[in-house]
């Protein structure tokens, strides 16, 4: 993944290595298992972080490597789009992209303490809750809430769409604790699995990504220390948009890998598959089609590469995120049904990568902000 690609050295081809032999060891073996189960086995998540693949940016003084370079996080991703169906539902992304970089930032000295090292561990796993019921994109409609009781905030309400919402020991909540105050009425709160009032809900039955635990959350009259507030009270919103691009970076690198892997096994399968005596990619319909999806998928590697570059100075805008998401989201969509259906009646069976592919694919123009979404903050960026 990294021949001709001049953002990377030779310590991040050697990472690289790392995180493919993790995965062959450790993942590609339980992949079936762990997609009949509906959830990864929990204990893979020490074997990453015992591999330096998970929390390698929790500093050295809370059990992590102290890597602070986002090209790290983009190979993670990338290997574990590489790897497909099984792979993705170990949600190291979640954890290295979304969840470390709020625990980093927001948490106080005694919060590390508690926190960060069993994270970086695997011995502690967190997830995020913010889309409801009501409210998915429109996180301001969100109607969880916190009312503080002395010592103890008191939340009610329900989480839905909650990737690893089972398997979690933690998970940092984005309610209202002010009803008054609007976009400044958020805050961030995490709940610990086992307090009174917070409770698991079913395992929700998607379309893909099989293996991932997807779940809800319910809390009634849930009562978290107040010392369970994650950065500033009423800043919940603001923290959540401080961390977006990234996370939506992370999601167009993994959509960029996921399409080119899934179109280089097309393009085999395109050689080696015979039709009216001649391989179906020497008809001149699928030849073109076929170098339509490789000038567009090198055009997204350019983009996507450059904002990883803008990200180690800096310099990557919530605009210039949503742009990557968008396109190389829909761009991931497009080569995974096309490539289906130049597999034609294999294509639908789901002992061939491309139909699992099929499958996972289609949440990806909707987390992290939908594709409409998307283009409401770009549109907006030019003043409309």
């Amino acid at each position: 993944m990294s021949a001709g690609r001049s953002i990377f050295e030779t310590e991040h081809d050697d990472f690289r290595a790392l995180v493919r032999e993790f995965i062959a060891r450790e993942v590609a073996p339980h992949a079936e298992e762990w997609n009949d189960a509906g959830m990864v086995d929990k204990q893979v998540y020490k074997a990453a972080a015992a591999a330096g693949v998970m929390g390698f940016n929790v500093p050295e003084a809370y059990g992590g490597l102290g890597i602070d370079d986002f090209r790290y996080n983009a190979i993670v991703a990338e290997e574990m789009n590489i790897a497909g169906s099984g792979a993705n539902g170990l949600a190291l992304t979640l954890i290295n992209d979304i969840l470390a970089p709020y625990l980093l930032r927001l948490t106080t000295e005694e919060q590390r303490e508690r926190w960060l090292g069993p994270m970086a561990s695997g011995s502690l796993l967190f997830s995020i809750a913010m889309s409801e019921p009501g409210a998915g994109s429109d996180l301001a409609g969100a109607r969880t809430s916190a009312v503080r009781d002395g010592e103890h905030w008191v939340l009610n309400g329900q989480k839905t769409f909650i990737s690893g919402g089972l398997l979690c020991d933690a998970v940092v909540v984005f309610c209202r604790t002010d009803p008054d105050a609007g976009h400044k009425g958020f805050s961030l709160i995490v709940v610990e699995d086992g307090t009174p009032g917070f409770e698991k809900g079913r395992k929700l039955d998607k379309i893909g990504l099989k293996s991932q635990d997807t779940a809800e959350l319910f809390f009634a009259d849930c009562r978290v220390p107040v010392t369970n507030l994650l950065g500033t009270e009423g800043m919940g919103f603001r923290h959540l948009m401080e961390n977006l691009p990234s996370e939506r970076l992370s999601i167009g690198v993994g959509a960029v890998a996921g399409a080119r892997r899934t179109f280089d096994d097309t393009v085999k399968y395109a050689h080696d598959r015979q039709a009216f005596g001649q391989s179906i990619g020497s008809f001149q319909a699928n030849r073109f089609m076929l170098a339509e999806m490789a000038t567009e998928l090198d055009i997204a590697q350019t983009y996507i590469d450059d904002c990883i570059r803008r990200v180690l100075t800096d310099d990557l805008s919530a605009v210039d995120a949503a742009k990557a998401k968008w396109w190389c989201t829909e761009l991931h969509k497009k080569v995974v049904d096309q490539c289906l259906q130049l597999h034609g009646g294999w294509g639908y069976m789901l002992e061939y990568p491309v139909a699992r592919d099929y499958q996972d694919v289609r949440i990806s123009t909707i987390l992290g902000g939908t594709t409409e979404i998307m283009k409401e903050i770009i549109g907006r960026d030019l003043g409309f």
